[in-house]
């Protein structure tokens, strides 16, 4: 698997990263999910990167011309609800992809909410089989829940190309990720920040809180 942290080279997408973390900046909404959509975008392009391509004849007014654009059978995909605006962005880019949704939500199985558990509800996605498969999911905590997304997204065929994005990833997470998907090929994970440590809780520090809950207010 190859792993690629955006942190690590020196792109805009960090001033996004820095803005989504900044706990003035949070108080708008509105550019928090903004932020997510342009970081999806960016990583967009990336990913477009590892596509394949092939030669084809375009008609202008003019003439034939010549260019290369990519072949694979694209999916979207992403957990609700969190990811809807950073799923945005690769669909700003990747206009023609299909689209999958899956439902989960982090539960505590102890009273001290030290015990995470997770759970799918609700899946809805187009026939995978052959297809290169995008899951953008904003925070990759423990991993959890990006690999049971991909187990119930397998039930609608084999993606023969994977890529799992993420915005804020805990050091504990990517390498549960490389555990878990490191028998199969073409897979790939992009995160535009990995942080060293998880809290009791299981919340990624430093992080930037709960994404859903900045992107579309709290939930009782």
């Amino acid at each position: 698997m190859e792993v690629v942290d955006f942190s690590r080279q020196q792109t805009v997408i960090n001033q996004f990263v820095t803005e989504l973390r900044d706990v003035e900046i949070q108080k708008s909404r509105k550019l928090f999910r903004e932020n997510l959509t342009r970081i999806g975008q960016m990583m967009a392009y990336e990913v477009s990167k590892k596509l394949s391509y092939s030669e084809k004849d375009v008609q202008t007014p003019f003439g034939v011309a010549k260019s290369f654009t990519y072949d694979d059978d694209l999916v979207v995909a992403t957990i609700f609800r969190a990811g809807l605006p950073f799923h945005q962005g690769f669909l700003d880019v990747f206009d023609s992809a299909g689209n999958a949704f899956v439902s989960a939500y982090r539960y505590y199985r102890d009273k001290e909410c030290e015990q995470v558990g997770i759970k799918i509800e609700y899946i809805a996605s187009p026939d995978l089989n052959g297809k290169t498969l995008i899951i953008a999911d904003p925070m990759l905590a423990t991993g959890g829940s990006m690999e049971l997304a991909y187990q119930a997204l397998k039930t609608k065929g084999k993606p023969a190309k994977l890529h799992l994005c993420s915005v804020i990833a805990s050091r504990k997470g990517v390498e549960y990720i490389q555990d878990a998907f490191k028998d199969m090929e073409n897979v790939y994970l992009w995160c535009a920040a990995v942080d060293e440590s998880l809290n009791e809780h299981s919340l990624i520090v430093p992080g930037l809180g709960d994404a859903g809950d900045l992107a579309y207010g709290g939930k009782l």
